[in-house]
């Protein structure tokens, strides 16, 4: 699945700690906005990690976009498109 991430946290300490988790389930493609290819089990790996950082005062947002509103995605200026092509099992 194709989810997009974002966040507000204003402990700097702590952000960076979400920061070092998102980097291992995406690529990050705005300051705090993450594009992830996701299975369900690691979806859940990875809200599982986040709640356990984060608090009250913080903001972690999913959006889950469908295979067709993916394609639909604009961009302007610099893009780096997260394409599930590129990657292939041996």
């Amino acid at each position: 699945m194709f989810i997009m991430v974002s966040y507000d946290i204003k402990d700097d300490v702590i952000r960076r700690r979400v920061q070092k988790i998102m980097e291992g389930f995406g690529e990050r493609v705005q300051y705090s906005v993450f594009e992830c290819l996701l299975t369900d089990s690691q979806y859940k790996t990875m809200k599982d990690k986040l709640q356990g950082i984060i608090d009250s005062s913080d903001s972690v947002r999913f959006y889950m976009l469908c295979d067709s509103c993916r394609k639909k995605i604009e961009y302007s200026g610099y893009n780096k498109i997260l394409d599930d092509d590129q990657y292939f099992i041996v």
